[in-house]
């Protein structure tokens, strides 16, 4: 009995001295430093595909290896590096059935510098119908892997030319896709192109915290590092800073990497996440959703702008596709008592679930959901964040006091998740076909 009662009484006295401890580890002071950082005017608006978002990383890297997380796939780095291509169409041409497309109605996709390609060439033929999403259906195909010609409806004219990666940057792959402005099936076809391809580079920061009893669970905390760069000036200011957007968030993920690496307690691995390029295509979060098998992703706590107060006031967020999971639930539960209150996304006209890094894993199921205080209802009826890309969004702007009472719920809410005691149920992925 004595012995019981004296462990009893030490786990106690842990508890509360943790309890305590939280304070230390995130608080405005330590928040207002990695924020300082992150947004000053030193990393030039951290614009991917600029050197200046290169200064971003290693700033997390650093901050990363002081915590004492491992590397990305114990490489050696916490950059989780990817590439992108860029083609620009040299030259084109598409005879269908002996009729001569015009360039402007062919689109193409390809890593290849050049194509030569008819009915014998293995080619699948697909269509795009009109009254449907043409972006998403053709997302879908060209993440297919399969070698696509995709005869597009007329009706989509307006928009055909953004369907080439010449427009933007995508994943370096080998299939082809080839996309037709017309709604004739051809029997015979002969397509010829010359394409000047261009690699980039680009890298996710990533750091580890190996989970004890369920290492194959993953939790993952993530928030975007990219923002606009720099543009031109307004009032003498050309520098986009991004402090709300996104360096807030990941401001959290460092200072919520330094909290459960001193908890040392977490059953489930955790993954701490600063994605790149969401500004420009999310292509950060989607090449890092491709490294995990998404049924053994447990959560994703994504973080998007929590440096000003919500709607609500102080001590207050919202969760986005609150209803398509318990996770908000759970979240709120363990916040009995502490005066803080997780809300549902009250602007779901926005769309927002699918707005951010969070989208890609939640679309296979993962109960993965954005937090944040932003204000984006549509004025006069409601009120907008008044310095959401502009350069404007500095830190002088944040509520550094709120934003670490903001983390500090972040990271006693998700403590059953992490400790293999709680797991929120799944998204619903025939909802998201």
């Amino acid at each position: 009995m004595k012995l019981l009662s004296l462990t009893g009484l030490l786990l106690l006295t842990t508890s509360f001295l943790f309890a305590q401890n939280i304070d230390e580890i995130i608080n405005a002071k330590e928040a207002e430093r990695i924020e300082q950082a992150l947004s000053s005017d030193e990393m030039r608006g951290r614009r991917a595909f600029t050197p200046d978002i290169d200064r971003a990383a290693d700033f997390i890297s650093d901050e990363f290896k002081k915590i004492g997380l491992q590397t990305w796939n114990n490489g050696g780095s916490y950059r989780q590096e990817f590439s992108m291509v860029r083609s620009q169409v040299i030259s084109v041409s598409a005879v269908l059935d002996g009729v001569v497309l015009a360039p402007r109605n062919i689109a193409i996709n390809s890593g290849q510098t050049e194509l030569n390609v008819n009915q014998s060439s293995g080619y699948e033929l697909e269509t795009i119908k009109a009254g449907t999403s043409l972006f998403k259906e053709a997302f879908a195909l060209a993440q297919s892997g399969k070698n696509i010609i995709v005869l597009v409806d007329t009706s989509y004219a307006s928009n055909f030319s953004r369907l080439s990666s010449g427009k933007r940057a995508s994943f370096k792959s080998a299939n082809n896709v080839i996309y037709l402005l017309t709604n004739h099936v051809p029997k015979n076809f002969s397509i010829e192109a010359k394409i000047e391809i261009s690699e980039q580079k680009l890298a996710n920061v990533v750091g580890i915290l190996p989970g004890k009893s369920r290492k194959n669970d993953y939790v993952i905390f993530s928030a975007h590092y990219d923002h606009l760069g720099v543009g031109k000036p307004v009032k003498g200011d050309s520098i986009y800073n991004g402090a709300n957007d996104d360096a807030a968030g990941t401001t959290a993920v460092i200072m919520l990497a330094k909290y459960f690496k001193q908890l040392n307690n977490n059953e489930r691995t955790i993954v701490f996440a600063a994605f790149t390029a969401e500004e420009v295509g999310g292509y950060g979060s989607q090449y890092f959703s491709k490294q995990f098998d998404p049924d053994k992703v447990v959560a994703m706590f994504n973080i998007e702008m929590i440096g000003t107060d919500s709607k609500w006031g102080k001590n207050s967020a919202y969760i986005t596709g609150y209803d398509k999971t318990d996770m908000g639930a759970i979240l709120q539960k363990n916040l009995e008592g502490t005066g803080f209150t997780f809300y549902p996304d009250p602007y779901p006209q926005q769309n927002l679930f699918y707005r951010s890094d969070n989208a890609t894993l939640a679309r296979l199921g993962v109960p993965a959901h954005t937090i944040s205080t932003a204000k984006m209802g549509t004025p006069p009826e409601e009120p907008s964040e008044p310095n959401y890309h502009k350069v404007s969004d500095q830190i002088e702007t944040l509520d550094m006091s709120n934003m670490a009472m903001i983390i500090k719920a972040i990271a006693l809410s998700s403590r059953g998740i992490v400790g293999g005691k709680e797991t929120p149920t799944r998204v619903e992925v025939e909802e998201l076909r």
